[in-house]
Parts: C-alpha cells; structure tokens; sequence
C-alpha cells in the first residue's frame, strides 16, 4: 500500500506493524525514533522499517505552533515479506532483497542514495496498483540491496527484546518511556506499567535487554541529548536538564560512559565532521 501524506505535522504515535515500511521524507524536519534509536530526520531521507519495529517521526516544535503554515510531506509504503509469493525471495536472483529486508528489522537509513532511486520511488506514487507498480517497486528493493552506504538504527539488543507475542509487557513499558523520558521515571513507575513488582521487572528487563532499566533509560536520555547538540538549540547545562538529568556531573557522567567523550568532545567532532 503507498501513502502520500501532506499534514501540519506527523502524528505523534509511537507504534509498529506486521508489514514493513519504506518512508521518503519529502518535507519538514525533526526526529526519528526507531526502536532505541533517536536520530534528526531531514527532507530526502529514505528509511526501511522492518517487522514490528516501534517507530515514530515527530516534527520540531515549530510545525505545532499556532500560526504555522508549515508542511510536513512523506510517501510511505507498507508491504508483506512475501509480497511477490511464498518462496519467492528464496531464489538466488532475489537474495539481494531478501538480505535487505533481513537487516530491516534493525530500521536502515540510506546516506547518499542515486537521485534516481528517489525518482522512482516517487514514480511507485505515481503508478497505479498493478504489475507496473509492483516491478517497480521490486527494483527500488533491489536497488537499495545494491546500495552500501546506510547506517542500521535501532541496536541488536533492542531488537532480541522487542517479541511482540513473547514479551507482551515490554512495549508499553517501552512506549512509556519514550513519552516521559525528560521527567523523572522509576524503577517502580515502569514496573507499574508493565504490571509487575520492581524486583521481578528489573530481573524481566535485564535478562531480555541485555541491560539495566536504569541503562536503558540514560541511553534514551543522551540519544535526545546528542540530537539536541547537533541541532545546536541550547546550552550543554540547558540540554542537560531538558534530556531527563537533574545534574549537570551525572549528565557528563553517563554521557562519556555511553558516547567515549565528553558533550563538549561530541560537540567538536560533530563540527569537524561537517566541516
């Protein structure tokens, strides 16, 4: 199924699918979520979603002002493994996509992609259902397999934990925080909504994380933290109090045990990057 989506903003829904998605960023800009990943989206971006993989666009806050005239533009398309038939991916000459969408189920992000295979996924819009739509689309498949420049999203711990039959629970512990990270979150609080006492939560987590709650919980928090000093909106004490850390040492602190170097650090080699 192909969406063209032309709204205000994005909706602001943390959720995941049984098909897979492939989303072109048309227009607006703001941040990604993607299992325990938290990365700034731009207009051009292509990402492939895999299989019941929690994911949400949320627009800056500048969409959701008032008196804003601002767009935010995608085509989306929501597709079965199988969509060509049962076995089909099987074959030799399909491998390509079939290891693609292997790989999906940690979200990808292609950098630098060929201008045309922008042009034909804005063709598969385009195109009615139909043969046409499906052959085209099964190259842009093969031509993103080709591609080999593309950053995986969301991390290997994150996507062994997130079973949707298995670990029922999880998602709505994971949906919280991710709504409530800048506030101060207990041990007790997740427990509470994953309906379990802290004890036994703590052990449920760790064992299927591969982590601690509390972790978890700071990786989430410096994820937000870099987004904001890449986009430069504030100040490192600011960014600090606005990313869930009531410290500034204990910021600083989990920061270079989680990123190996220090906000300050982060913030030089960002700019000497896009130097």
């Amino acid at each position: 199924m192909v969406t063209h989506h032309v709204e205000p903003y994005f909706l602001k829904v943390w959720h995941y699918h049984p098909e897979l998605e492939l989303v072109l960023s048309l227009k607006s800009t703001g941040t990604r979520f993607v299992g325990d990943s938290i990365k700034k989206f731009e207009e051009g971006d292509v990402v492939l979603i895999g299989k019941n993989l929690p994911h949400m666009w949320l627009n800056d806050d500048v969409y959701f002002q008032k008196d804003s005239n601002l767009l935010a533009e995608d085509i989306v398309i929501h597709f079965n493994r199988e969509f060509l038939g049962n076995g089909f991916l099987e074959t030799d000459e399909m491998r390509p996509i079939a290891e693609l969408l292997q790989k999906s189920r940690h979200g990808i992000k292609f950098i630098a992609l060929p201008k045309k295979v922008i042009r034909d996924i804005l063709k598969i819009n385009r195109l009615e259902a139909g043969f046409k739509r499906t052959m085209k689309f099964t190259k842009v498949l093969y031509q993103l397999a080709q591609h080999q420049t593309f950053e995986l999203l969301a991390s290997e711990g994150f996507v062994h934990s997130f079973k949707k039959n298995q670990n029922q629970n999880l998602d709505k512990t994971y949906e919280y925080i991710f709504e409530n990270f800048a506030q101060p979150i207990s041990l007790d609080d997740v427990a509470a909504v994953a309906n379990m006492n802290p004890s036994a939560f703590s052990r449920f987590f760790k064992r299927v994380n591969r982590k601690t709650f509390s972790r978890y919980l700071n990786e989430v928090r410096i994820g937000y933290a870099c987004k904001q000093l890449i986009e430069n909106k504030s100040t490192i004490s600011a960014i600090c109090y606005e990313s869930g850390f009531h410290t500034i040492s204990n910021f600083n602190r989990q920061f270079r045990a989680i990123k190996q170097m220090s906000p300050s650090e982060f913030l030089a080699y960002q700019k000497r990057q896009s130097n």
